[in-house]
Parts: C-alpha cells; sequence; structure tokens
C-alpha cells in the first residue's frame, strides 16, 4: 500500500512539473523552417563551404597580378650605395667621380618609392590546383544539400516520435482510468462479499504498473520534445505539441525508386575525385616551367615621401626547377595513390548506399505487412475485453483474466501506433536515400 502511494505521489508530481512548463503547438513545417533558419549542423556545413569557396578564390592568383608598394629611406656612407644613391636620384656630378669621393664619401640619404608588380603568364600546375579547388568547393555545396536533406529526414522522425508518445500517454490515461474503474467496482465488490481480497491486490498491482508505464511515457513525451528544441536551436526547451495527430501517410512512388548518382552525396563524392584527379595533374605540371613578367616603377630623392628622380623596369621571366632532390617525384606518386583511393571510396560508398536501400525497401514492406496485422490484433483485443468485461460483471469470468485482456489491449494499441511510425519513417527513409 505504502509503494502504491508512492507511485502516486510521483505521479502527481511529475504530472505538476509537465503543466507547470509552457505546452506549444507547433506543426512540422514550422519545425523544419526552424531547423532550416538556426540548425547548428547546417551552420557548420555552411562554413565549410565559405572556406572551400575560400580557397578557390585563392586560385585566382593564377590569373591576376601582384602588385605591392614600399617606401625605403636609408642612410649610408658605403661607397657603392653612396655613387648607386647618386645615380638614381640623379645627383650625380663629374666631382663625384675623384677616388677620395668615391673611396670615402660622405654620408648621403636616400628615400626610395617602388611601385611592383608580378604578373603570372603560364604556370599549369597553378590552372590545375585552381580546378581542383573549385570541385572541391562544389562538393561542399552539395554535402551542405545533402546537409538539409538529412536533418529533413530527422524533423520527420521526431516529429513523428512526438506523435507517437502523444498517443502512447492517450492511451495509458485511458487504460489507468478503466483500471481505476475496475479498482472502484472491485472494491465495492469486495465491500459486499462479492470478491475476495486477492481480486483487490491483483487490480491495485495493475493499476500501479499501468501509472508507472503512463510516467514513463511522459518521460518519453519529454525527451521527444526536448529533441525538437535540440534540431530548431531553441535552448527554452519548451513541451511542444503536434498540431496534428499520427495517421498512416499516404503511399508515394518513391518506395520503388533506385540509387541515384545525381544525389548530392553520391555527387559530393564524384566531385572529390575529381579535385584528386586535378591535384595529381597539377604534380605532374610542376615538372614544367613557368612563365611570369614583371616590372616596378621607382622615385627616388634625399627627402622623405619625394620623387624628384623615377625610373621604371619590367621584364619576362622563365623558370624550371629542374631537380628539387625528389620531392615532386614522392608528390605525384601520393596524389596518384590518392586517387585510385577517392575511387575506391566512390565506388565502395555506392554500393553500400544500394544495400541500405534494399534493406530500406524490406522494411517498408515489412512494416507494411505489421500494420495490418497489428490493426486486426487491436480490434480482436478490444472486442475481447468487451467480452471480458461484460462477463466479469455477470460473475462468468475471474478478475485476472479482466486484467490481462486490458493489458493486452493497451499493447496492442501501442504496437500498432508504433507500426504506423514505423511504416511512415520507411517511407520517409526511402524518400532521403532516393531523392536526386
Amino acid at each position: 500500500m505504502k509503494k502504491h502511494i508512492f507511485y502516486l505521489l510521483v505521479l502527481f508530481t511529475f504530472t505538476l512539473s509537465v503543466q507547470s512548463q509552457d505546452v506549444i503547438p507547433i506543426s512540422k513545417t514550422e519545425v523544419l523552417v526552424k531547423v532550416t533558419d538556426k540548425n547548428t549542423s547546417i551552420k557548420i556545413s555552411e562554413e565549410d563551404f565559405n572556406a572551400a569557396k575560400g580557397d578557390y578564390r585563392q586560385t585566382n592568383a593564377v590569373f591576376l597580378p601582384n602588385i605591392t608598394a614600399s617606401h625605403t629611406g636609408i642612410a649610408t656612407t658605403n661607397p657603392l650605395m653612396a655613387f648607386g644613391s647618386k645615380l638614381n636620384q640623379e645627383i650625380l656630378a663629374s666631382n663625384d667621380f675623384n677616388p677620395s669621393v668615391l673611396n670615402n664619401p660622405s654620408q648621403i640619404e636616400n628615400f626610395a618609392t617602388k611601385f611592383e608588380i608580378q604578373q603570372p603568364l603560364l604556370n599549369l600546375d597553378g590552372f590545375f590546383q585552381r580546378k581542383a579547388a573549385k570541385s572541391t568547393m562544389e562538393a561542399m555545396l552539395l554535402k551542405t544539400a545533402r546537409t538539409s536533406d538529412y536533418l529533413a529526414l530527422e524533423v520527420d522522425k521526431s516529429y513523428m516520435e512526438l506523435q507517437l508518445a502523444y498517443k502512447a500517454v492517450a492511451v495509458l490515461e485511458k487504460a489507468l482510468e478503466a483500471a481505476q474503474a475496475n479498482k472502484n467496482f472491485i472494491a465495492n465488490s469486495f465491500t459486499q462479499g462479492y470478491v475476495q481480497r486477492t481480486d483487490v491486490l491483483q487490480v491495485e498491482v495493475h493499476m500501479t504498473e499501468v501509472q508507472n508505464q503512463l510516467q514513463q511515457a511522459k518521460s518519453n513525451l519529454q525527451n521527444a520534445s526536448n529533441y525538437l528544441s535540440y534540431l530548431m536551436n531553441d535552448e527554452t526547451y519548451v513541451i511542444y505539441q503536434p498540431s496534428d495527430s499520427l495517421s498512416i501517410n499516404a503511399l508515394n512512388s518513391n518506395t520503388s525508386k533506385n540509387i541515384s548518382k545525381n544525389r548530392s552525396d553520391i555527387k559530393a563524392m564524384q566531385l572529390a575525385t575529381n579535385a584528386y584527379e586535378a591535384m595529381n595533374k597539377a604534380d605532374k605540371m610542376a615538372f614544367l616551367p613557368r612563365l611570369n613578367a614583371f616590372g616596378s616603377f621607382e622615385l627616388y630623392d634625399d627627402e622623405i615621401f619625394q620623387g624628384d628622380a623615377k625610373g621604371y623596369l619590367f621584364g619576362a621571366q622563365i623558370q624550371w626547377d629542374i631537380f628539387k632532390g625528389s620531392k615532386r617525384f614522392g608528390k605525384v606518386q601520393k596524389s596518384t595513390a590518392e586517387v585510385q583511393k577517392s575511387k575506391l571510396e566512390y565506388k565502395q560508398y555506392v554500393s553500400q548506399s544500394n544495400l541500405e536501400l534494399n534493406k530500406a525497401k524490406r522494411a517498408f514492406t515489412d512494416a507494411e505487412n505489421k500494420l495490418k496485422l497489428t490493426s486486426l490484433a487491436m480490434e480482436q483485443s478490444e472486442e475481447s475485453l468487451r467480452i471480458f468485461s461484460n462477463r466479469f460483471k455477470e460473475g462468468l469470468e475471474k478478475t485476472s483474466d479482466v486484467l490481462l485482456a486490458e493489458t493486452k489491449y493497451a499493447q496492442k494499441q501501442l504496437a500498432y501506433y508504433q507500426t504506423i511510425f514505423e511504416y511512415n519513417y520507411a517511407q520517409a527513409y526511402l524518400q532521403f536515400l532516393t531523392k536526386e
């Protein structure tokens, strides 16, 4: 009896704690909008794309010039530097060729303003590095899209779990009402001497079990609601209530489709392979010479930020690294291995996706068959409970038989709603696997 009172107190306290929290109705569309806007996983994926985009923009250096500006001031008595500074400032006089002046010049100040430009003309390895960076950026964009697809599936699943939790609470609340009615009936019958003390104890034990199940169902409801808050990046953790009830979704055509190589994650893996191939070509192109143009415009004076004398220089350079200690050979070997590895991973991933699809199709077929059986079992258990209850009131059935029938009916209802969840999720998962 003390244990029974304890369970009642726990259930009462739990109910008050749930009621004290805000219960907010929400639709699946609202959840999906908030997840798309605020979910952390999507934001992380977007930043991965931005990082890849930044790497791609860096490869603009293959086409665009490198321009620098500088201003340098020196004071020197170095014979060579002093003579060169006068020459740059265009102030060289005939007396400056005097050997004693050349060998022991007075201190001279020189301020140089210099603008330099370096323009790549032909860097074949850079072209393929740019191509690899572009493929990586596009792969990251597809990865972001697939992350959104996965979160849409997760929203579908978690929203249905919340619907299922509310169904479970409703079933067990009705079971508790029936158990309470049976308890009252048995208590009156015991007072009148129609039943034994063991019947009263059986009913009390049954009621305690239903109360415990109801408490667990309400905990599951809170857990499902909190997970929705997590997906929406909502730290208030209120209790959400679905705006619609759990029901069987209409059959869609995705259940017969196959894996498409245009699916975003599979295309992303193909682009990753393309990136490795481009990097491999870039490593091979590093054996060829590079052609770059350069130029500068210079201003010289003996006062800061002045430029009475000026000059320019331009030209082109072919640079060829003939041998770098076999380092480039090792890079080519490594990148070739990475290409082969990427191709094998792509093939393995497609094969694994097809395996998962076949498994999902079988799971959907099983859920479809199970749905028919659990629906029939629920109807039969309901009719069985009705018959047992009527016969019990006439004194033709034992208390234990009625309690067992009530338990089975509640179990069959829960199993039926669980099967609806499995059936709907199997459809959603097939759609996720076959989406292009």
